[in-house]
């Protein structure tokens, strides 16, 4: 079947030239019409204080959209509340990283994204389970990313701080339009609410993701062109099959769609990947080499922290080895010097015990003499003839002594008579 005129709800892009539509609208003269099916509304300063929530007892943030960043930002500024420095910020995707470029400065030990889908970030945060999450979001009571985390066992809040109001879509006639694609199941609740006999209507459905054809499916609404799918991983792909006739494949599902985590480490690390299909040979091998490259330099960097670790470890063990050698060194000299003192001490205590009986023997007859000494070199200082006086004395003394010995030599002869 042609498709003519074609409806998608979502904004026009910036170059449409450069955009996958361009084939559409060259190649098979299909008439594009742009419109964004709802808007978004950020939910008051009012109603979020009930939520009592403060944005200053969390360590971390989770940003999942442009949206969520604005109307972040845009609450702290209501708020008159301020960000830390040490705030961590993890985002899904690198574009929505580089968006908060427009708030703060970017860091990279501050900012952490994921590669392509919501369960890449999840790694990232695997490794910062200790941080206190926040996750701004629209007030739907659970979403894709809701249910990953809750499946991951991350510690997050849920802030509600923008919502998505369905748009009045009454000023176009359906009738005139072959094809409508959709994109989000808030595109869905705003189609039916313009349109409610939207499902006994003669047009083409085509919807983009696993939680728009669920959408659908509750609806009742018919589902014909279905994306993403190995063909046709985006939706011009898929329309541009279907105006060709080609058979759809199955649909892929998308890799924020299914995480597993183990039931130990509840961490999201097995997740079905989903094979991007590339058309040219060149282009598919130069990823290969890359990421080949990639791969090599973090096994190179792993094993260089391998050996820093290793080196480290060994230069510690030497220096405490080394340290212990200079103990033990120490506690030899100390034990050297000991035995070597202890015998001189011993034998000179024996040599000079003997000696001095000896002497205690012999200088009592000098002790008169040096008191004689003492007592004749006082006056020498004071007088010379005191001196005279004192060395007569002292000779009388000792003629008194010579004179006293005969007299009891005779007694001892007499008593023997």
């Amino acid at each position: 079947m042609k498709i003519k005129k074609l409806l998608i709800s979502q904004p026009a892009p910036a170059d449409l030239e450069k955009s996958p539509y361009r084939n559409l609208i060259k190649k098979h003269n299909v008439d594009i019409t742009f419109y964004k099916f709802f808007e978004v509304v950020g939910i008051p300063v009012s109603e979020f204080r009930k939520t009592r929530i403060h944005i200053s007892e969390y360590s971390a943030i989770i940003f999942n959209s442009k949206n969520s960043i604005d109307h972040f930002f845009r609450m702290l500024k209501e708020l008159r509340e301020t960000v830390s420095e040490e705030m961590k910020y993890f985002c899904s995707t690198e574009t929505i990283a580089l968006y908060l470029q427009n708030y703060i400065q970017y860091r990279k030990r501050k900012v952490f994204f994921g590669n392509q889908y919501f369960s890449d970030l999840l790694e990232v945060m695997s490794k910062h389970r200790e941080e206190k999450f926040l996750f701004p979001c629209s007030d739907e009571k659970q979403t894709e990313y809701t249910k990953a985390l809750d499946k991951a066992k991350f510690k997050y809040t849920k802030a509600p701080m923008y919502t998505s109001a369905p748009k009045d879509l009454t000023k176009f006639k359906l009738e005139d339009y072959d094809a409508l694609a959709l994109f989000s199941p808030i595109g869905v609740r705003s189609l039916v609410k313009s349109f409610p006999d939207i499902k006994d209507r003669n047009i083409i459905i085509a919807a983009f993701g696993t939680s728009t054809h669920a959408a659908l499916k509750e609806q009742g609404i018919k589902l014909t062109i279905a994306a993403p799918t190995q063909s046709a991983p985006s939706m011009a792909m898929a329309i541009e099959n279907y105006i060709m006739g080609k058979e759809q494949d199955a649909v892929i599902v998308s890799k924020g769609d299914i995480v597993k985590h183990s039931v130990k480490n509840t961490i999201a690390s097995s997740v079905k990947k989903a094979k991007p299909v590339i058309a040219n040979k060149e282009i598919y091998k130069q990823r290969m080499e890359e990421k080949k490259a990639q791969a090599a330099a973090r096994r190179a960097a792993r094993a260089a922290e391998r050996a820093k670790a290793e080196m480290a470890k060994a230069e510690a063990e030497k220096a405490e080895k080394a340290k212990e050698e200079k103990m033990k060194a120490e506690k030899a000299k100390v034990a050297a010097k000991a035995k070597v003192v202890k015998p001189k001490v011993s034998k000179a205590k024996p040599a000079a015990s003997k000696p001095a009986a000896a002497k205690s023997t012999t200088t009592k007859p000098k002790s008169t003499a040096t008191k004689a000494k003492s007592t004749a070199a006082k006056p020498k200082t004071t007088a010379v003839k005191p001196v005279a006086t004192k060395t007569i004395t002292a000779k009388t003394t000792k003629a008194k002594t010579t004179a006293t010995k005969p007299k009891t030599a005779t007694k001892k002869t007499s008593v023997k008579k």
